[in-house]
């Protein structure tokens, strides 16, 4: 996510694994290609630490990760994202297959995907 547009950047992968994790930051710097510096604050999955990201890095330097701490969803914002998600989609509603729950997200997130204000309320981000 976007800390300061508030717009969310989503992939949809069966698992996660340095493969599909390489994917998504070829999306970022698709979609953030006039940038010259791109930080991502990620999580500590396993994954997002893999040997195998190294040289992919290395060939693409305005692309920074950088860790938070362990064990601190509550300094992740996109925690918030899934938090609504759950709360507008799976709470006290029966949906029967996974397909189904990944049309509700994109009906209900479809804003997402451009900069907006209600996400970054979502994430109580105030700047």
């Amino acid at each position: 996510m976007n800390y300061l547009t508030g717009q969310l950047t989503v992939n949809f992968e069966e698992k996660g694994n340095a493969q599909t994790f390489k994917k998504h930051l070829r999306k970022i710097l698709n979609d953030y290609r006039d940038k010259t510096q791109i930080i991502i604050y990620a999580d500590n999955v396993k994954f997002h630490h893999a040997k195998a990201l190294d040289g992919f890095l290395k060939a693409h330097p305005k692309l920074q990760l950088r860790f938070l701490p362990a064990y601190s969803p509550d300094m992740n914002p996109v925690e918030r994202v899934w938090w609504y998600m759950r709360k507008h989609i799976t709470h006290n509603r029966y949906l029967s297959s996974i397909k189904e729950r990944i049309d509700k997200f994109w009906q209900l997130f479809s804003f997402a995907l451009k900069p907006n204000d209600k996400l970054k309320t979502i994430c109580v981000i105030n700047y």
